[in-house]
């Protein structure tokens, strides 16, 4: 069973309560008590789910968290999140370029559950890109266009999870397939 400990309580409510505000928009008595009584809620919620161990590797992500690298990851994947957006523009606004599908199947070498559900999700974010499926390490990701995964198979992205996680860096992606039809799959 895993605790709950005064600075993850601090951090998650300060950050829901953060997003109560920018989401509602009000800073008044009324609004506030009620954003209090939805994070009191929404904290009691998971603190229930909390109890359960789903990972046999599962550790307090907000422990091993570097929250001084997650303001910069959030930044760069903004970043990511527009450039791809604009290539997969220029990709359907063109008609002479032609769209490349292709699935990537790849391993990588993450420390945590977590930190392999962050680099999915980012994937997934990302336009033109799309996590179809996670098993221990490997990774199977659609494409439409090589350089969609491109970020992915040099291991930018991947290294950039890494390092919300550790300062220790390493190769991350390895055993890349790239699947060009379905016979592989």
């Amino acid at each position: 069973m895993k605790t709950l400990s005064l600075r993850n309580f601090v951090v998650s409510f300060i950050t829901l309560m953060t997003f109560w505000y920018i989401m509602s928009g009000f800073f008044d008595p009324i609004h506030s008590l009620m954003g209090v009584a939805s994070v009191a809620g929404v904290m009691a919620l998971n603190y229930q789910l909390r109890k359960h161990k789903y990972f046999e590797d599962e550790v307090d992500v907000l422990d091993e968290l570097r929250y001084g690298r997650l303001m910069f990851y959030l930044l760069w994947m903004v970043m990511q999140i527009v450039l791809s957006g604009i290539q997969v523009a220029i990709l359907i606004i063109t008609p002479s370029l032609p769209v490349r599908q292709r699935m990537v199947r790849f391993k990588v070498d993450l420390p945590s559950a977590h930190a392999k559900m962050i680099l999915g999700n980012s994937i997934t974010l990302t336009p033109g890109t799309l996590t179809v499926d996670i098993h221990e390490d490997e990774f199977l990701v659609h494409s439409i266009d090589p350089k969609a995964y491109e970020g992915i198979v040099n291991d930018k992205m991947p290294r950039e999870v890494l390092k919300l996680f550790t300062s220790e860096m390493h190769p991350v992606v390895s055993d890349v397939e790239i699947i060009s039809d379905n016979e592989n799959l």
